[in-house]
């Protein structure tokens, strides 16, 4: 291409590239006026084989420029810094396996930006940008970070991501603060060596995935604090060494999942300060070693089986955390409340960690056959399964007192007149009501008429106590 052939703004932008200086067309006629169009051709000739000068670094560097026909690098190995901030672009640039340094398109509008399998040395930055098609970056290796910090990327098909990162590599950080997307982030597979963050980022694609993000690989965090997102996120199978931050967030996928985080590896995961998620939160074997969440950001339907975590925190009493249970309509699942037990007894709360597994107990009841039910009721009215111990010293006192004062006042008659020992109302009931311990006294008199029923109803309580008592006492120290 020869210098003659080129426009006042195209000869400014040849001549500028052998130094790598900047070209401002920013002020100079209208914005699609001729005095600031330039032409994708000349772009492409420039960094393919454009002018050098001993001595200095060659560099694309333009501000407010319209680029006009298709940008076309395809399998190009560029080794110039480009920086095309605040243009515009009437075509799609086309990068898709190519080779770059480092490419910053701050501030600029694009219809769209097809740059699969790129591999690029330094970063990509596309902050501030207004994109209205996918940009598709599946498979790119970037040596530097990912800046799609408050771009805004739509789509006109909602069946297609707006931003596909699936199987990306990033070494650095992929910063998306404040980003906001009509339609699906992709990041399937995707490695991020530094952070991945998506404060005050806005989301939306309601009813469907919103970021689908399977076997994501993050080195440090997820950061997501004030996040606002219509749709389902979908985080199954990643890897988060540190937190997932949601601090804030507002979570919204009505009558469908909000959040999927099963089967992920996390190391805090905080849910607090937001409000309440609209949908179904799903962590379902995910093994986290912080949980960080509020009882009241939780919805109605939770899905925690073989969850696992370390700590739960902040610290509530064991009735706010009970629900959170309760609301798995997967039905009775005892490691659950194992879990629970867990983390309070690590903390040593020990009256909470017991009402939790009283509440495992009588959700276990509800799954039992009929005559379990009546055994299970028993035991939870006499001992609350074996967790209320003091409540069996209460039945046995009150028996105690009735059957002495039925007893005082009117005295068995003895089986054998001679023979028998001075009767005692207080050792009497004792008898009746304690299996094993003897004092004597029942064998020695015969009650009749309802005496002898309140003695067989004595008798029969006393088992029953005895039994349950047993019972509990072996499933608390089976459990410890």
């Amino acid at each position: 291409m020869e210098i003659n052939d080129l426009t006042p703004a195209e000869q400014r932008l040849w001549r500028a590239f052998a130094t790598g200086a900047t070209v401002d067309l920013r002020g100079h006629g209208e914005e699609d006026g001729p005095e600031r169009t330039v032409r994708a051709a000349v772009l492409r000739a420039l960094l393919l084989n454009g002018p050098r000068e001993a001595g200095e670094i060659a560099a694309l560097k333009i501000l407010g420029a319209l680029i006009t026909g298709p940008l076309d690098l395809r399998y190009a190995s560029i080794d110039s810094v480009v920086r095309m901030m605040y243009c515009r672009f009437e075509e799609v640039p086309r990068l898709s396996g190519a080779q770059l340094n480092y490419f910053n398109l701050r501030d600029s509008v694009l219809p769209g930006l097809a740059a699969a399998r790129t591999r690029i040395d330094g970063s990509l930055r596309l902050t501030r940008c207004r994109i209205g098609g996918p940009v598709r970056l599946g498979g790119a290796q970037i040596s530097g970070a990912l800046f799609v910090d408050q771009a805004e990327i739509t789509a006109a098909d909602p069946a297609q991501p707006v931003l596909q990162l699936n199987q990306v590599a990033i070494d650095d950080d992929l910063c998306a603060r404040g980003l906001r997307t009509h339609g699906m982030i992709r990041l399937d597979g995707a490695t991020i060596a530094g952070t991945l963050d998506l404060e005050d980022a806005q989301l939306t694609n309601p009813g469907a995935n919103v970021l689908q993000a399977e076997a994501l690989d993050v080195g440090t965090n997820l950061l997501a604090r004030r996040l606002r997102a219509q749709g389902r996120i979908d985080l199954r199978g990643a890897r988060v060494p540190g937190r997932v931050d949601l601090l804030d967030a507002r979570l919204s996928n009505p009558g469908a999942t909000a959040l999927r985080a099963g089967s992920c590896v996390i190391g805090e995961l905080w849910l607090r300060r937001g409000a309440p998620i609209e949908g179904m939160l799903n962590l379902r074997r995910a093994e986290i070693n912080q949980l960080d969440v509020e009882p009241e950001m939780l919805p109605q339907q939770v899905r925690l089986l073989d969850l696992t975590y370390t700590f739960l925190t902040p610290h509530e009493p064991a009735e706010r955390r009970l629900p959170m249970l309760e609301r798995d309509g997967e039905g009775f699942d005892p490691h659950a409340y194992e879990q629970l037990t867990a983390a309070y007894r690590r903390i040593g709360d020990d009256q909470a960690a017991r009402l939790v597994q009283l509440a495992k107990q009588r959700r276990r009841r509800s799954t039992l056959p009929w005559y379990g039910k009546v055994w299970g009721r028993l035991q939870d009215g006499a001992v609350g399964y074996g967790f209320r111990p003091l409540r069996a010293a209460v039945w046995l006192l009150s028996l105690l007192a009735v059957g002495s004062i039925a007893y005082a006042g009117h005295h068995p008659p003895a089986l054998k007149a001679g023979e028998a020992p001075h009767f005692n109302p207080v050792f009497y009931t004792l008898d009746l009501l304690l299996p094993v311990i003897s004092f004597g006294q029942e064998g020695a008199f015969a009650p009749t008429g309802w005496y002898q029923t309140l003695s067989y109803v004595l008798i029969v309580t006393g088992w029953i106590l005895a039994t349950t008592v047993v019972a509990g006492v072996t499933r608390t120290v089976s459990r410890q």
